[in-house]
């Protein structure tokens, strides 16, 4: 392959950095928005004090305990949901594939949900620790069954929605004979940012922080699961160590996400088709807007369920699942398959 001429460098260098300067952009107006519009109504003149910190009535505590919190909370898990389901369809290569749709989702789900009704004052913690319990299972259970041979990526599509049904199904039961335990996991199943604080922004930090940093260091050896396996082992690549780590990656994402906010529908399977009809399969820059994608949607996602059936809250799982059904539908359909 010919190197890229240095003027051809540049004429896509300008358009990318327009790309992503436009997403930051569009994020930070965003949680402008987050926090200006809602239940309560909010002067500008009082937002620009409580972000400034020069004031401590009740409005100022408001945006600054609620609002402030949830907007940044918004991003994250949009980010952490975005790239779990980039590595959930390269390591598959399924492009219709997602922790959510293939049970990683469903399995965190039904951790935390037989943690709260087995351990019911376990912390946030304790239960992002079920999640990942939850979440690994599922992803071994489904390998498992997939086996090997040409024939893997075909049986892990059908053995992923079997068990995606399977945990949902073990959730609702759980919840219908444990009513009095479960009644608040109702928001939380659908997918909810309601409850989002300054304490789960600092619990999910970490996981958020650490998992960036492991796909910004893995990046270059995730290249390989664009290509075929044989090429990659004809190499001399060690395609399955690799797979492993990206499942592991998938895990600390989606678990983490999942046991504070619910398993969020279809921002895992929307983003990445996004991102890659904008800058194709360059994993150096898909990655990162990808990331950036998938916090500006669940933001925007989140500022509008508040207005569903306002003056109330809805579930954010609500918007994000009436944008990625229809959309999910049209890329099953799509003629020549998905990009």
């Amino acid at each position: 392959m010919k190197p890229m001429p240095m003027y051809e460098k540049q004429s896509r260098k300008w358009p990318l950095l327009f790309l992503f300067s436009t997403s930051i952009l569009i994020m930070m107006m965003g949680v402008i928005c987050s926090l200006k519009w809602g239940q309560a109504q909010v002067s500008w003149r009082t937002l620009l004090e409580a972000l400034t910190y020069q004031g401590s009535d009740k409005a100022h505590l408001y945006i600054q305990t609620l609002r402030l919190p949830r907007a940044i909370m918004a991003c994250i898990v949009g980010m952490q949901l975005a790239l779990a389901g980039l590595l959930t369809q390269l390591t598959t290569k399924n492009p219709l594939a997602s922790p959510h749709i293939f049970g990683i989702n469903a399995g965190a789900a039904l951790a935390v949900v037989v943690g709260l009704v087995a351990l019911p004052h376990f912390g946030n913690i304790g239960l992002i620790g079920f999640a990942f319990v939850g979440a690994a299972l599922s992803a071994l259970l489904i390998w498992s069954l997939a086996g090997t041979g040409r024939q893997q990526y075909v049986r892990l599509a059908l053995a992923g929605i079997t068990i995606h049904f399977l945990m949902s199904s073990l959730t609702e039961g759980f919840i219908i004979m444990n009513q009095h335990a479960t009644d608040s996991m109702i928001f939380w199943l659908v997918g909810s940012l309601n409850q989002a604080a300054w304490t789960e922004v600092r619990i999910i930090l970490p996981f958020f922080v650490g998992g960036m940093v492991l796909f910004s260091f893995m990046l270059p050896s995730f290249k390989l699961l664009l290509m075929d396996d044989d090429i990659a082992a004809g190499l001399g690549q060690r395609v399955n160590l690799v797979r492993g780590i990206s499942i592991l990656l998938v895990i600390l994402l989606a678990g983490s996400a999942v046991a504070l906010c619910g398993p969020i529908g279809f921002v895992c399977l929307l983003v990445p088709h996004m991102a890659r009809a904008m800058v194709g399969n360059n994993l150096t820059i898909l990655g990162p807007l990808t990331a950036l994608l998938g916090g500006n949607l669940l933001l925007y996602a989140d500022f509008l369920s508040r207005f569903i059936a306002f003056p109330f809250e809805s579930p954010v799982g609500i918007v994000t699942s009436a944008i990625g059904a229809p959309y999910f539908i049209y890329l099953a359909r799509k003629q020549g398959g998905v990009r």
